[in-house]
């Protein structure tokens, strides 16, 4: 049952639209940001001003490296953080009794591939059809813009959240989750966190754990003219090791069965081969070649069984070269387990009302195959956090784009969560 009149949700819907030109125009500022990883500084200043304009408390602050280390469930540091800052936007409040929120969405984004092939330049936004397209239109600025603008709604529509709130710009989802994790290592709780990712419009229930790691492969280097009879092609060598983790990742898929959340979905489990290099002269027998992997494992698995069978089966394959050095197995950017959602907690069921109310239709749910910050909270804050946000065509993708009707859907949803979840009184 939700505590808001008829008309407060109203109000809050009105608003949304009356200021969804606005709320276009800020997303779009937001992609001419190329926030990739080590050069997402500029597009937090702009967050930061932007919640300074709001009236929130800010906070900004670079991301403590020792202290991630220290902890044992952020993922290692491998690459430069001296651009790695966070922002933080908090409303507080005078109702000590009222729930608390946390509204979470990483600034991040993956390179854009050949840019060549992309329609229109993926740092210079378009409206096309109904969509927005840009490198991080969908994953995930539409939804960091949805998350700022429904709450400027209820606040516009003359209503003041009773609940502690937490308006969170994070950096590094895309690889560690370590932005997420800096701001709980910070201090930042809640009753409950949202995180509008482009979902579809529906509610996440699981999310898989994530490893990234890379493989160093031994050849023995030769003379390209005499490769048939002396020397190894580190290269052919790596490429047979993708081949058994090929066939892990076929293995995997096989024992979906005992995973009730992905017992009737195709391929949940997916491990991909992002990057290959090897070689140094053409007419030389590689020397070494370096595969990166990304691994996916079932939620209810734990970080230490996912390496152990990782590392078994690049063992066997190694072993068909006896007389080379074996490879090596080093853990960079994502290393964490998975993160369910139990269902029939109260954030779940107010998110429910709220989009049903504005969708005119029940909140489905399902289990993702990719990993969200979502498990920073629930598991490592005891946070229940929901996984919602609006639908999105090719992320990582060419042509990367979100659909602009479901963001104002997911916009007013999110208004009115935040009214109902927290509370409000009348200004």
């Amino acid at each position: 049952m939700t505590t808001l009149s008829e008309d407060q949700i109203r109000r809050i819907c009105a608003e949304v639209d009356r200021r969804f030109d606005e709320q276009l125009a800020f997303t779009m500022d937001l992609v001419r940001f190329p926030s990739l990883r080590e050069h997402e500084r500029a597009a937090q200043d702009f967050m930061a001003e932007a919640f300074r304009a709001r009236g929130l408390e800010v906070d900004r602050w670079k991301i403590d490296v020792e202290a991630l280390k220290r902890h044992p469930g952020a993922s290692p540091v491998a690459s430069p953080y001296a651009e790695a800052y966070n922002v933080v936007g908090t409303h507080h409040s005078e109702y000590n009794n009222a729930r608390s929120l946390i509204l979470n969405g990483h600034i991040d984004v993956v390179p854009t591939g050949p840019e060549h092939r992309w329609r229109s330049p993926p740092f210079q936004p378009v409206v096309r059809d109904g969509k927005l397209y840009g490198r991080g239109a969908g994953d995930m600025k539409g939804g960091i813009a949805a998350m700022v603008f429904a709450y400027d709604s209820v606040r516009a529509a003359g209503l003041t959240p009773k609940g502690r709130i937490h308006l969170q710009s994070v950096v590094e989802e895309e690889c560690t989750g370590n932005g997420a994790f800096a701001c709980l290592l910070r201090g930042y709780t809640a009753d409950a966190a949202i995180i509008p990712e482009p979902v579809g419009e529906e509610l996440t229930r699981a999310n898989m754990g994530l490893l990234w790691f890379k493989v160093t492969v031994p050849g023995d280097p030769a003379h390209a003219s005499g490769a048939y009879t002396a020397g190894v092609n580190a290269i052919e060598r790596g490429w047979l090791i993708w081949q058994h983790l090929k066939g892990l990742e076929a293995r995997w898929n096989a024992e979906r069965h005992a995973h009730p959340h992905y017992c009737d979905h195709p391929h949940p489990v997916r491990i991909n081969l992002g990057k290959m290099q090897g070689g140094e002269w053409v007419s030389s027998v590689a020397a070494q070649c370096v595969l990166e992997v990304r691994a996916g494992l079932y939620p209810e698995w734990s970080i230490e069984k996912g390496k152990a069978e990782i590392e078994a089966v690049i063992a066997e394959a190694a072993a068909l070269d006896p007389g080379l050095p074996a490879p090596v197995v080093e853990y960079h950017g994502f290393h964490n387990g998975g993160y369910i959602l139990e269902p029939g907690g109260e954030a779940e069921g107010v998110l429910s009302a709220a989009h049903e109310r504005v969708a005119g239709e029940p909140l489905k749910a399902y289990a993702s195959t990719a990993s969200t910050d979502s498990r920073i909270f629930g598991v490592f804050g005891s946070i229940p956090s929901l996984v919602y946000g609006p639908s999105c065509t090719a992320a990582h993708g060419i042509d990367e784009c979100v659909d602009i009707e479901s963001v104002r859907r997911v916009t007013k949803t999110i208004a009115v969560f935040i009214a109902d979840w927290c509370g409000v009184a009348e200004a």
